[in-house]
């Protein structure tokens, strides 16, 4: 039963309207007391020759009830339609059932390939707090568009090539240690890093000592290729262990040393297309006619940049994936860049370049001393992600003692808090730590969605036993209750209004105001009380295991795992 169809189908044919039209219009009401839809009859007032008003009691008058409405009011020029509360919860219900985990999904995306790049962290580099950012929101945009039927590659663009590495060469040649360093590798090499620049500072002739051996790097020397391979896979091992903690796959971790010898390729089309001009000894292309600053493809000694290589990235996955839609997660301080390098791929006839998409996001701000970390002033992420496990434990332990797998349930918690806190606002807004609003189990938090999941999984334990498969859903049509399920139905328009947007932060906002609904229905409906019949119980029990299953499907969605008893 599709209650929304069934109103636009018949207004068109009472109106004469196309239904694309209609449905265009028809619009959710503002408050639930003036009805489920509403269809604003203002535009017909020419056509009809009549006042809006006039025409919306018309039609209220001839408009069908069937089976899905109650009732049918003109106010104010709008047509507003009252669904049959019975019939449209026992649909919802049934189809939750019916379809667990895949309700709100779609097929919208069946044959369509969406790239996703995020995280990309630096080889041999922390994995700080800052990079959490791109691997939260990228995470979520993966699994928003798998739910909607997309073929998705999550792609990490490693930073893995450039003259860094022939510093770091210099440096682990000159102070490197590797039994210290694979200990802790990505903090050693750090201090060895952090130690060439200082003494480079002192001795300049270092800088061209690091340039020689990136030169060789390039080469492909032997053993300093060796070395770079090295450094990438024990980063590697280390960025995973993070991966790990935060449920995170990638399908590619081809960074920017992969598309090192597919960068020729690039100048040589950008050269034919005669879009390169010489600009200071450097090739660019002068992007002047859109107001931006000339895009460098190779610099005056002739070496590429991060411009090159990413536009050698994007031919790659072109001619490889053939992509729908190739998007990057990366900070809005590089949105020139990306500017830049999609004008080039547009005005070198690339139409499959319209598909590329920078998906941009604010910064982390770490207000006074909230996090304790080891390393000095970096923030390492899983430092934040253990604390914030750690600070979950003692809230579990203090309350709640004797709670079975605490270590478990502290880590869900703990770092589902953290996923929630980076993805509850507008991605492009700057998120400011504070534990305590993250770690708040009553406020708008993680926890307090996970704990309503846990309350409704709690009601069905004690209901085992009791069969409301085919409960009576006119025994639970009352204001809270009809609420909760209209917002059980609403799943796949924030599905899709989050990939539409590619703002995760819609569906955390849905899954926030879905657990408010429930404990709103659960605070004022008894449902295993003695004194709640049978047949009343099995309808609030059937509401009660559907929105456990979308809270959970949304919660999945960015990224946080439930518990199923806190």
């Amino acid at each position: 039963m599709d209650f929304k169809k069934y109103v636009i189908d018949n207004i068109a044919e009472l109106t004469g309207l196309e239904c694309s039209v209609v449905e265009k219009s028809t619009e959710t009401p503002p408050d639930e007391k003036m009805g489920d839809l509403a269809f604003p009859c203002f535009p017909l007032a020419k056509i009809m020759r009549k006042a809006p008003n006039m025409i919306a009691a018309e039609l209220a008058e001839k408009f069908p009830l069937g089976d899905m409405l109650s009732k049918v009011e003109a106010a104010s020029g709008y047509l507003n339609f009252f669904f049959d509360r019975a019939a449209f919860s026992s649909d919802i219900i049934s189809k939750i059932s019916e379809t667990g985990k895949d309700w709100g999904s779609s097929d919208e995306g069946s044959g369509k390939m969406i790239l996703v790049e995020y995280s990309s962290p630096n080889i041999a580099k922390p994995f700080h707090i800052g990079h959490l950012f791109s691997t939260a929101v990228g995470n979520s945009l993966a699994r928003i568009y798998k739910h909607l039927g997309y073929d998705v590659q999550s792609l990490n663009h490693l930073g893995d090539w450039g003259t860094q590495f022939g510093k770091l060469i210099s440096a682990y040649k000159r102070w490197g240690n590797k039994e210290v360093i694979e200990k802790n590798p990505i903090n050693e090499l750090l201090k060895i890093y952090v130690k060439f620049h200082e003494e480079a500072e002192k001795d300049p002739s270092l800088n061209d000592e690091a340039r020689g051996y990136f030169k060789k790097l390039e080469d492909g020397d032997p053993e300093t290729t060796e070395l770079w391979k090295y450094f990438r896979d024990i980063s590697l091992v280390e960025f995973n262990r993070v991966y790990d903690m935060l449920g995170v796959k990638f399908d590619s971790y081809n960074g920017e040393a992969f598309y090192s010898d597919k960068m020729d390729e690039v100048v040589d089309i950008l050269h034919e297309k005669g879009l390169l001009v010489e600009s200071d000894g450097a090739q660019v292309v002068d992007l002047s006619d859109e107001n931006m600053p000339p895009c460098i493809i190779l610099k005056s000694d002739g070496a590429t940049i991060y411009a090159t290589r990413d536009i050698a990235a994007a031919l790659y996955r072109h001619r490889t994936y053939n992509f729908y839609k190739n998007i990057y997660v990366v900070g809005t301080p590089q949105s020139l860049h990306f500017r830049q390098i999609f004008s080039v791929m547009r005005r070198a006839g690339w139409e499959w370049s319209k598909g590329c998409e920078h998906v941009n996001f604010g910064l982390v701000k770490l207000p006074g001393k909230h996090l304790s970390t080891r390393h000095g002033d970096v923030v390492f992420l899983e430092d934040v992600l253990n604390e914030s496990i750690e600070k979950t434990r003692a809230i579990i332990e203090s309350s709640s003692p004797n709670m079975e797998d605490i270590d478990e349930k502290a880590k869900k918690i703990g770092i589902g808090a953290i996923l929630y806190t980076f993805l509850k606002n507008s991605r492009e807004k700057d998120i400011i730590f504070s534990w305590e609003s993250m770690l708040d189990f009553e406020g708008e938090s993680a926890p307090y969605c996970q704990y309503s999941y846990a309350r409704g999984r709690s009601i069905l334990r004690r209901a085992d036993g009791i069969d409301y498969s085919n409960a009576d859903m006119s025994l639970a049509a009352s204001d809270e209750e009809y609420s909760l399920v209209k917002q059980l139905n609403a799943f796949g328009n924030a599905v899709s209004t989050a990939a539409e947007k590619n703002e995760p932060f819609c569906i955390n906002r849905y899954v926030t105001n879905l657990a408010k609904a429930f404990n709103k229905f659960y605070n004022t409906h008894p449902i295993m009380k003695d004194d709640v019949d049978i047949e009343t119980k099995k309808a609030r029990l059937a509401i009660v295991n559907a929105t456990c299953t979308v809270i959970k499907s949304a919660l999945y969605l960015l990224g946080i795992e439930t518990v199923e008893s806190m």
